[in-house]
């Protein structure tokens, strides 16, 4: 119960409640979303980014099916 109190209370310290309602916290989650796409994008894990990883199956995908089309 103690934990439920805590997450309200920094809940509410969010600005805008009674103007944007549940909509203040978009810009957050903005941020969020482009900075987890800057990590896939650029940190590399191992010898990949995710997009190399993409880029490779897409290809490999693509090979198949037109081995399969022969």
């Amino acid at each position: 119960m103690l934990m439920r109190r805590k997450i309200r209370y920094f809940l509410r310290l969010v600005p805008g409640r009674q103007h944007f309602g549940m909509y203040r916290f978009l810009p957050f989650f903005f941020l969020l979303g482009g900075a987890m796409e800057w990590f896939m994008i650029n940190v590399r894990l191992g010898e990949e980014t995710f997009y190399d990883v993409y880029r490779r199956k897409r290809s490999e995908r693509q090979y198949e099916q037109r081995m399969e089309a022969r």
